[in-house]
């Protein structure tokens, strides 16, 4: 969220699904009854400890209970959030921002610099620890990529920030800031280690300063916010916002065509294009801002690793590959035309830095199968392409049970390979597992794949996207353990060019390398699919207003803009930008894939009976730092 907000594609499989409710619609006085907005979506709902944030949901959750040092705007421009005005040295190396006067938690203790100097230090801590991270390893590289040095709050709305070079990503940086006074009661361990004593899950009631606090939390089902009444920014027309998990995307978009949710996450393609012909339903395709990729464990059998074939640690032979992969085919296939095919590791999305590479490769059977005999992987008399230790190659593929789309990529797949003389054989993982598969917790880990299909989620600036790629990730969130001496260079040369055209430059480098070196084959750049109703709320606003979607972005704009259906619009909705539709966007699409459709157990599990109002909209306006744009869309 990337991220800020950067996250690994994940959902987990559980029955669930909301029983029809009946809903009464009013223009009268507030009733007893809250007015709950109710949204779906496909992955877990397991973290309320922000530390341990990998999905896009989570960081959903945590920007709803808490502010960022610096928010985003509906723009993705730099906004007030924790703070409200900053500036930086002549030098670059220090910056100094100011807390807004007067704020307090939820529970009524005064929010200060104070917090956000324990919250920046906790991270210098946990990279200073034997561990080197803190929960997932996710969110402290916001803060350490950009070079944080030292934190310190020099009075109660004053916090000064000092970083090894020059920067401008400290504003970029999706760390929610914790209450000092709650958090600090715990050891580092306890924060971020699950199997530690004590260990801090943060459960409800959660104390922060965004807009909504969840209050109540069933691990996995789903996760109920009440309005924080001391919110120093604009109020949306919610009392409350219920997030719901969903094992069955049919289930989820039937429970949207029933009134039962109001806004879903993750919809399959041929739902999307089903649910826009409903009055009352709108679908929203955002553009993508990550990729879905077919990755390599290119350590084949080294270091630990339980590769099948040492094939897998050799350049040339992941590139000859990429040859026998129709990307184009894939975008037709499995995402009905809603996306498009992939090429860098920096999508589209991101026009001031997406490059298209130098010796870009081409769907050809021929020339894999010519490439392959140049690298020295030889054919034999049965047709089976031999490794150099003279074994058969047969590579083991899968993908997350929370991904059933890749089931359609991993087919293709497997029978282009076989037709180069590759072996693949393709099954499915539960996505915990996976995890632990993929992801080396101590030193070299398990590393116990050859190939897998999984999609990374990306930030307002690419950073995010780029380190997942350096030797320092490995052990946290590398899943490839690809390393290139060059590479590294190239990072932290772009991590230190306050010049946009130099560090273009960098990044483009670093695209090459990696689309080169193939660690990664990124086959498509999927679209977000989002769909909402319009009888219950309006003001529903794309962030950013052109190729966005109105929830699930960056930060908690998308909510605090909503208004009852049938209320005066608002300023930003009268002057709204236009949509951008849900036609198929050019040059771009999501790098959150489609989610598994199939049947599912339907349980009752939540069942919230509201009645719609009309009513005054307390609180200031949001004050944002570049120009305000919205979108209405009904």
């Amino acid at each position: 969220m990337n991220v800020p907000l950067r996250a690994r594609v994940a959902r987990f499989v559980a029955a669930v699904a909301l029983a029809t409710s009946s809903l009464a619609l009013a223009t009268t006085a507030h009733a007893a009854d809250p007015l709950v907005l109710r949204v779906g979506t496909d992955q877990d709902l397991q973290v309320l400890n922000p530390w341990f944030s990998v999905v896009v949901a989570d960081y959903e959750v945590f920007t709803l209970n808490y502010d960022l040092l610096v928010g985003f705007d509906i723009n993705l421009q730099p906004a007030p959030g924790f703070a409200d005005r900053w500036e930086s040295s002549s030098d670059g190396k220090t910056h100094t921002f100011h807390i807004r006067e007067g704020m307090t938690w939820s529970d009524g203790e005064p929010a200060t610099a104070a917090d956000a100097e324990y919250t920046y230090q906790l991270v210098l801590d946990a990279v200073a620890s034997e561990a080197g991270y803190i929960g997932s390893g996710y969110l402290e590289p916001y803060l350490t990529n950009a070079g944080l040095k030292t934190v310190k709050a020099t009075d109660e709305h004053t916090l000064v920030v000092t970083t090894e070079f020059p920067t401008t990503l400290l504003t970029q940086a999706y760390v929610p800031i914790l209450p000092k006074h709650i958090w600090s009661k715990y050891k580092l361990n306890q924060i971020g280690d699950t199997k530690a004593k004590g260990f801090f899950k943060n459960e409800p009631p959660v104390v922060g300063t965004g807009p909504y606090q969840a209050v109540e939390w069933e691990a996995g089902d789903f996760i109920r916010f009440k309005r924080n009444e001391s919110y120093w920014g604009q109020k949306g027309a919610a009392d409350e916002v219920i997030i719901q998990h969903f094992s069955s995307m049919d289930t989820m978009a039937q429970a949207l065509k029933n009134g039962d949710v109001d806004y879903i996450r993750g919809v399959q393609p041929n739902q999307f294009d089903a649910l826009g012909t409903d009055p009352d339903i709108k679908p929203v395709e955002g553009f993508a801002n990550g990729y879905d990729e077919l990755a390599f464990n290119t350590r084949g059998k080294t270091q630990g690793a339980r590769g099948s074939t040492n094939a897998l640690t050799d350049p040339k032979f992941r590139d000859a590959l990429g040859y026998a992969i129709d990307q184009q085919k894939l975008v037709e296939s499995t995402l009905a035309g809603h996306g498009v095919a992939g090429t860098t590791i920096v999508p589209p999305y991101h026009t001031a830095f997406h490059v298209e590479p130098t010796t870009p490769r081409h769907f050809d059977l021929e020339e894999a199968k010519r490439r392959l005999d140049a690298a020295g992987y030889k054919l034999d008399g049965q047709g089976r392409r031999l490794d150099k230790d003279g074994q058969p190659i047969s590579l083991r593929l899968t993908w997350p049970d929370s991904e059933g789309e890749h089931a359609t990529d991993a087919q293709f797949i497997a029978g282009w390979f076989k037709e180069v003389g590759v072996d693949v054989q393709a099954s499915v993982t539960e996505e915990g597992k996976l995890i632990d598969d993929l992801i080396p917790k101590e030193g070299d880990g398990p590393a116990n794949f050859d190939m897998f299909i999984w999609g990374w989620v990306g930030d307002p600036d690419p950073h995010s996207l780029l380190y997942d790629l350096t030797t320092d990730s490995i052990g946290s969130l590398s899943d490839s353990f690809f390393s290139n001496e060059r590479y590294d260079e190239l990072f932290k040369l772009q991590q230190r060019a306050t010049d946009p055209e130099q560090r273009k430059t960098y990044m483009a480098e670093m695209q090459n390398i990696v689309y080169d070196q193939a660690p990664y084959i990124v086959l498509y750049y999927d679209s977000e699919l989002h769909a909402y109703r319009t009888d219950r709320f309006a003001n529903w606003t794309n962030q950013p207003p052109d190729s966005g979607t109105p929830l699930f972005g960056y930060g908690p704009v998308g909510y605090t803009l909503l208004q009852v259906a049938g209320a005066s619009p608002s300023p930003a909705e009268s002057n709204a930008a236009p949509n951008g539709g849900s036609g198929s966007p050019a040059g771009s699409g999501s790098g959150t894939p489609a989610p598994t459709s199939g049947g599912g157990d339907n349980t009752t599990l939540f069942v919230v009976l509201a009645v719609v109002i009309i009513a005054a909209i307390g609180g200031g306006i949001l004050v944002l730092r570049r120009r305000q744009a919205g979108v209405e869309e009904e």
